[in-house]
C-alpha cells in the first residue's frame, strides 16, 4: 500500500505542523477551534495541540462567523510595529474568522481562506489583530477581494463580538479595536506574523 504524500504518521501539531497555507499571505490555511454555534470559547493547548475548553462565553454573544488561527504565524514583533497602540504582540498565532454561505458546525478543521481585511485590536496593550476571510471557492463569498464586498452589517456584527466577548460585568474593558483595514493592511499584517513566527521558531 502507498501512502499520500506528505503523510503524517501523527497527528500534526495545528500550530506548528500545518502549512500556513498555499499562496501566503493571500490564501491562507484556517484551523477552525470556534463555530457560530458554540457558547463555549475553545482554544487550542499550545503544548498538545488538542483542544481545550477556554471559557464559556461570558455574555449572551455568539461568535458570527468560523473562527480560529493561521498555522505558522506568530503576533510578536513585527506585527505590533504595525499596531501604534500596542506595546508587544500577544504571543498567540494570528486570528482568523472566515465567512462562509453554508453553516459550518464543526470545529477542529482546516479551510483554505482568502484575506480580505481585518481589524487592528489592542488587547491589555497587546496586539491581538483579527484577520478576516472568505472561504475559497465559496459560492457566495468565494469572490471577495476586499472588506467592501462584504455586508457593513456582518463586519460591524464582527467588531461588536470583539469588543464585548471579555466583557466583564462592572470592569472596564481593556480592548479595543484601533482600525478596520483593508486587503492591502491585512497582508502585511499576515507576512508580519509569518516572519515573527520564523524568527521564534525557525521556517
Amino acid at each position: 500500500m502507498k501512502f499520500p504524500k506528505p503523510f503524517y504518521k501523527w497527528r500534526p501539531h495545528p500550530w506548528h505542523g500545518l502549512e500556513v497555507g498555499k499562496e501566503p499571505p493571500i490564501f491562507v490555511n484556517a484551523y477552525i477551534e470556534i463555530t457560530p454555534f458554540d457558547l463555549v470559547k475553545y482554544e487550542v493547548d499550545k503544548q498538545t495541540g488538542y483542544l481545550r475548553v477556554d471559557r464559556p462565553q461570558r455574555t449572551s454573544s455568539q461568535p458570527p462567523s468560523l473562527y480560529g488561527f493561521i498555522p505558522r504565524t506568530f503576533c510578536g514583533e513585527r506585527l505590533s510595529k504595525l499596531s501604534p497602540k500596542a506595546v508587544k504582540g500577544d504571543g498567540d498565532p494570528l486570528d482568523i474568522c472566515v465567512i462562509s454561505e453554508r453553516p459550518i458546525n464543526k470545529s477542529e478543521v482546516i479551510l483554505h481562506a482568502r484575506v480580505v481585511g481585518g481589524f487592528q485590536m489592542v488587547d491589555h496593550g497587546e496586539a491581538d489583530d483579527k484577520i478576516i476571510g472568505v472561504l475559497e471557492n465559496d459560492n457566495i463569498w468565494g469572490k471577495a477581494e476586499s472588506i467592501n464586498d462584504l455586508p457593513k452589517a456582518l463586519v460591524e456584527r464582527l467588531r461588536h463580538y470583539f469588543l464585548t466577548y471579555k466583557l466583564i460585568h462592572g470592569e472596564e474593558s481593556l480592548t479595543s479595536i484601533e482600525m478596520v483595514y483593508d486587503r492591502e493592511h491585512a497582508l502585511k499584517v499576515v507576512k508580519a506574523s509569518i516572519d515573527d513566527y520564523e524568527e521564534i521558531y525557525g521556517g
